[in-house]
């Protein structure tokens, strides 16, 4: 037999999951808007913090002014690549074919995917991080290599990464 204790119970459980699922749909729902595609790449557009060209060295020097195992400060280059999925990332360019690859802090902001061929300058940190083959493969993905590509893809490696907290083009 039910009490009127426990029919409250259940009513007052009922509405929690009633409002639970709004609040979770309402959160999803912003995450989606805020997800939108970024403006395009034009001169004197920014992203993320921003940044200005005071004080930028060349993305091709950044090696030497890194302090031990990091760099931080506002580097310049031209842009080589670009996550073609989302624009979580992207490369510039560096001395001898290599390339820097660059990350956006906390995953706050991403590229446009005609950001290509741009200058730019970032403001940001560098490290040394070790890449693993699971991850090098995911970014030959997201830059639509080809499955062979891919497939050569064999060891971990170190390379230094750029994490930008705002980025703008030139």
């Amino acid at each position: 037999m039910w009490l009127p204790a426990e029919l409250y119970l259940w009513a007052q459980i009922y509405l929690n999951m009633r409002i639970l699922t709004l609040a979770i749909g309402l959160l999803a729902l912003g995450f989606s808007a805020s997800a939108q595609s970024p403006a395009p790449a034009t001169k004197g557009i920014t992203y993320g913090a921003g940044s200005s060209a005071d004080g930028a060295i060349p993305a091709t020097e950044l090696s030497t002014k890194m302090n031990g195992s990091s760099y931080a400060g506002k580097i310049t280059g031209k842009v080589v690549e670009v996550c073609q999925e989302k624009g979580c990332w992207m490369k510039l360019e560096k001395e001898n074919g290599e390339s820097l690859m660059v990350k956006f802090k906390d995953y706050g902001f991403f590229m446009p995917k005609d950001i290509q061929g741009k200058e730019v300058i970032l403001d940001g940190e560098a490290i040394i991080k070790e890449v693993s083959v699971k991850q090098q493969k995911h970014y030959a993905k997201d830059a639509g290599k080809s499955s062979e590509e891919i497939e050569k893809i064999k060891a971990p490696k170190k390379e230094v990464q750029f994490v930008a907290k705002g980025v703008l083009v030139l």
